[in-house]
């Protein structure tokens, strides 16, 4: 599997926390039965999935006011 650098990610999402925060609302997501946005595996993580979707733009946050 082809690494993610941090930095595109953080071109994303702002800060690290927030990066961090999503990635664990869209594996719980994932957990729960929703679909996939990108191809994966059977074997591939859910957290890991969640981070590939975040860095193909699939996932974003959605800003309250």
């Amino acid at each position: 599997m082809k690494e993610i650098a941090l930095e595109s990610l953080l071109d994303k999402v702002e800060s690290i926390f927030k990066l961090t925060n999503l990635a664990a609302a869209r594996a719980i997501e994932l957990n729960g039965g929703m679909k996939k946005l990108v191809d994966a595996g059977p074997k591939e993580k859910l957290t890991t999935i969640a981070i590939r979707e975040i860095a193909n733009g699939k996932v974003k946050i959605k800003e309250g006011k």
